[in-house]
């Protein structure tokens, strides 16, 4: 007997002292989620593959490294392990409320929006549960608190006010240039007919003429809206569209002679999600002249962001290389979450955690992060403080590249109610 209680002993002994010099990783994780609901089906299909695949490369990098960025000296717990959570919502308020619950019911801290409708379907819901969520819709029904849906470019209207500061920057006629909504006919479209937006386009010296809308994605060119536009001699089109309805709109355009190197003058100006960094690769010289505002850097930017994205891209799928540009998105979607994560859990165990922690003790904490200038300015947030960047980027294409041509403040057209 008392052999036996030896031999035991000695056994709880070597596993004690196994245990004691196992790495870290080699004991039990504990799991913490990011991702949430995606709209792989639907307009935004594209779009949305890029951002997820995004999430999914940054989390097996945080994995691996249990680094932050290669740019910055911050850690990742060694003791937690992140995974990506998603579900496809379609682009239907329907599919996403039931989604959004039964992640939350898994255990999510963070989430995300996939678009306009989602958005509107879920920010008073994600409010009440006090979930911290980034978004790849931004328009300004974000503004209005309280929120907890975050964005990292910048709102709708600011985009396009971005676009009218630059081109009433570079505008040589004595008389006021002309301006018109060209836009989606969508919620996120029609986002940006606000009081405010037309008082700013006024007061900055524009002639405000009115609307054309433009389906989400155009079964017919649009040629009624752009004929419209060139009997009212518009100098200046501003709206939101995604790239299958700003790339159809463009082809008209030339076809009907409108353009800032046609024989109509007319510039042509969106918010994101009409993307240079997609629009020029299907569309080349064509596009010439096209400007687009809140987007993120092109894939040939020596920036140490786009170096990231091009390093890690090679190592996990080098054969199915992703230039979509909003992967950058979801490079930023991931950096954000894991970021309110990590500093939420300086401030509590991870086993303790809350939503309302994550947001409070996270996403709100979040000051000047550096995502290597994939976003136009680090981000910084807070409470009532959901936009995270402070300045604008500009892109115009120029002979079928994508070129920066600006970066302005932002203007906050949208008055918080």
């Amino acid at each position: 007997m008392a052999k036996t209680r030896w031999m035991a002993a000695a056994g709880a002994i070597v596993l004690m002292v196994t245990a004691l010099l196992l790495p870290v990783s080699a004991h039990a994780q504990k799991t913490l989620y990011v991702g949430g609901t995606q709209s792989l089906t639907g307009p935004f299909a594209e779009d949305s593959a890029a951002v997820l695949l995004g999430i999914e490369d940054y989390v097996k990098y945080v994995n691996e490294t249990k680094n932050m960025a290669p740019w910055r000296k911050e850690k990742f717990p060694a003791d937690v392990k992140l995974e990506v959570l998603w579900r496809d919502d379609e682009l239907k308020p329907a599919k996403a409320m039931p989604i959004y619950e039964e992640l939350k019911a898994k255990g999510m801290l963070v989430g995300r929006i996939s678009g306009s409708p989602i958005a509107l379907a879920l920010k008073d819901r994600m409010w009440e549960d006090k979930m911290g969520a980034t978004s790849m819709a931004t328009g300004s029904y974000l503004l209005t608190p309280p929120q907890s849906i975050f964005t990292y470019y910048p709102i709708y209207t600011d985009c396009i006010a971005a676009v009218a500061d630059w081109f009433k920057g570079n505008w040589k006629e004595t008389r006021k240039p002309k301006v018109a909504y060209l836009t989606a006919d969508n919620a996120m479209g029609r986002s940006i007919e606000i009081p405010e937006m037309k008082a700013y386009l006024e007061k900055i010296g524009y002639e405000f003429v009115g609307t054309q809308y433009v389906p989400l994605v155009p079964t017919s060119p649009p040629t009624t809206q752009l004929t419209w536009l060139k009997e009212k001699n518009v100098d200046l089109a501003l709206g939101v569209m995604i790239n299958p309805g700003s790339q159809p709109t463009v082809k008209e355009m030339v076809r009907l002679g409108m353009g800032p190197f046609q024989q109509h003058k007319m510039t042509f100006g969106v918010a994101s999600p009409g993307h240079g960094g997609i629009f020029a690769p299907a569309m080349g010289e064509l596009g010439d002249g096209y400007v687009c505002a809140g987007s993120f850097p092109n894939w040939d930017d020596p920036s140490a962001g786009v170096k990231f994205m091009l390093d890690i891209q090679k190592k996990y799928h080098p054969q199915k290389m992703n230039t979509n540009i909003m992967y950058q998105g979801g490079i930023l979607e991931a950096m954000i979450q894991v970021e309110a994560l990590r500093l939420a859990m300086q401030a509590l165990p991870v086993d303790k955690l809350t939503r309302r922690d994550v947001l409070e003790k996270g996403f709100y904490m979040i000051k000047n992060l550096d995502t290597g200038e994939i976003s136009s300015t680090p981000i910084t947030y807070g409470p009532g403080d959901i936009q995270g960047v402070d300045q604008v980027r500009i892109d115009q294409i120029q002979k079928g590249k994508v070129v920066k041509v600006g970066l302005t403040p932002i203007r906050n057209i949208y008055t918080k109610k």
